[in-house]
């Protein structure tokens, strides 16, 4: 055992590493350190700042977006509004349009409807006329005759004629006023 004993203090331990693996694995991080810190961390350090510009530049317009669209929002809303009362005018100015061509219409009309009234009271009385006129010749010659007739004699004289046919005109005229006021 004592052999045992002296060959395994003679033996290096197996976790303690041996001076030259310590110095060269030292060196060798060293270069590696220095090759990362040299090339990759710059490297690294620009890839970081570009990514973080973009997204910064990214949030800006974004953010720039968004206030162009809401400036064209309220744009379009405020046309909107115009729009709405230009539509609410035009519908106001069309009502009231209609509502004057409505009482032109109605006056025409009632001019329309007096006009062919005041014709019609004209025909009637022109009618009216032409018969009191044919009446009044034909009452004339039956008074005429019946005249005649009374006295036995003929009326030869237009005068006498005319002054008789008038007289019972007259006196016809008369009956026929009262007996149409009572």
């Amino acid at each position: 055992m004592d052999r045992l004993i002296l060959a395994a203090e003679e033996q290096p331990l197996p976790i303690i590493p041996h001076l030259s693996e310590l110095i060269l694995g030292i060196v060798a991080f060293a270069v590696l350190l220095f090759v990362l810190w040299k090339f990759a961390v710059p490297r690294f350090e620009q890839l970081y700042e570009e990514r973080t510009d973009a997204i910064e530049g990214g949030l800006k317009r974004a953010q720039e977006a968004q206030e162009q669209a809401d400036r064209l929002k309220k744009q379009y809303e405020e046309q909107l509004a115009g729009l709405r009362a230009e539509a609410a005018r035009i519908r106001d100015d069309a009502r009231a349009e209609g509502q004057q061509i409505k009482a032109e219409l109605r006056a025409e009309a009632e001019a329309e409807a007096a006009r062919i009234k005041a014709q019609g009271e004209e025909q009637v009385a022109a009618s009216r006329d032409a018969a009191e006129r044919s009446l009044r010749g034909e009452v004339g010659g039956l008074s005429v005759q019946l005249a005649e007739r009374l006295l036995g004699r003929q009326l030869s004289s237009d005068s006498a004629r005319s002054d008789t046919i008038d007289s019972f005109l007259a006196e016809l005229g008369g009956s026929t006023r009262r007996s149409g006021a009572n």
